[in-house]
């Protein structure tokens, strides 16, 4: 028997959430349900897979990407946590920090009423995170997996004094080919092009169509956005709340040649859309004080 599956054994939900772990030693969540599938790694607070009943599966993932101790997964939805992108307050840490790494703590299964399987992971401060400078937080994630997914990222300041930190639910959506797929719900907003040096640019009143690499960070923004997929017959709405900032990103042709957890081909077939808290928006938390980001995707 394997010890670490052995004591996640009373959050197994019969007929609807069991665990395993992979071949490169990852232990995940596997939800079946009526409504839906799901895999939930522990590393990481990881959501690699979801597809609601009779829909293709909503996030990408690829088939290039590793999934082994330490190492960031290529798809799903990363949890960003405490900074997004390069640390950029001069110290040394990995990209999109550490939250996405490190082993997450399983505190909560449940099954609701109405079909839906509740999971709560918690990440709290280790030697690895007081490493970097962070030694009084506790970090939430909860997830809802049904019809609908539902994910909820609380960061809480266990220190007297202020905590300025960003984040994201860096969210990798499947699409059926990037030529053919738009996004609608930023419209008119400021935005920063990480392709062209940070420059702050106005986005005007157009759809955003990918057709070259895109590194867009849109700030002081809340609203609804929609991947439009119509190959796939399909929309795919992402709300938001706690929430100031939404990257869009692809990599397109060049930059996926270079990542080596990437198919050359994979461009084509993904986009992200982060529900996030970054640069401009970064969240200034009190001591004791709490901040929630809540993100709700469904299809249509």
């Amino acid at each position: 028997m394997n010890p670490a599956i052995d004591r996640l054994e009373q959050f197994r939900i019969p007929d609807a959430l069991r665990f395993e772990t992979t071949s490169g030693g990852l232990v995940r969540a596997v939800i079946s349900t009526p409504l839906a599938e799901a895999d939930l790694y522990l590393q990481g607070a990881h959501l690699n897979h979801w597809t609601p009943h009779g829909q293709r599966p909503v996030l990408f993932v690829s088939p290039k990407s590793l999934f082994m101790p330490g190492k960031a997964i290529r798809g799903g939805v990363p949890v960003i946590f405490p900074w997004f992108g390069p640390r950029s307050d001069g110290k040394s840490g990995p990209a999109h920090g550490f939250a996405r790494t490190l082993e997450w703590t399983l505190e909560e299964t449940h099954l609701n009423d109405d079909g839906r399987v509740e999971v709560a992971l918690a990440l709290e401060p280790n030697a690895t995170t007081t490493s970097l400078g962070y030694s009084a937080f506790r970090a939430q994630f909860r997830v809802t997996i049904g019809s609908q997914l539902q994910m909820e990222l609380e960061v809480t300041n266990e220190s007297p004094e202020p905590l300025i930190y960003e984040d994201a639910l860096h969210t990798y959506f499947s699409i059926a080919d990037i030529h053919q797929t738009w996004i609608t719900g930023l419209e008119g907003t400021t935005y920063f092009d990480k392709t062209d040096g940070a420059r702050r640019k106005q986005l005007r009143g157009e759809a955003i169509r990918v057709a070259k690499e895109t590194d867009q960070v849109h700030v002081n923004t809340g609203a609804t956005c929609v991947i439009h997929d119509p190959a796939w017959n399909r929309r795919i709405v992402i709300a938001k709340s706690g929430s100031n900032s939404t990257v869009v990103w692809n990599p397109w042709i060049e930059k996926t040649k270079s990542l080596a957890d990437m198919s050359p081909e994979d461009w084509k077939e993904m986009i992200c859309v982060e529900s996030a808290n970054a640069g401009e928006n970064a969240v200034h938390l009190a001591g004791g004080a709490s901040h929630n980001l809540v993100v709700s995707i469904h299809v249509e």
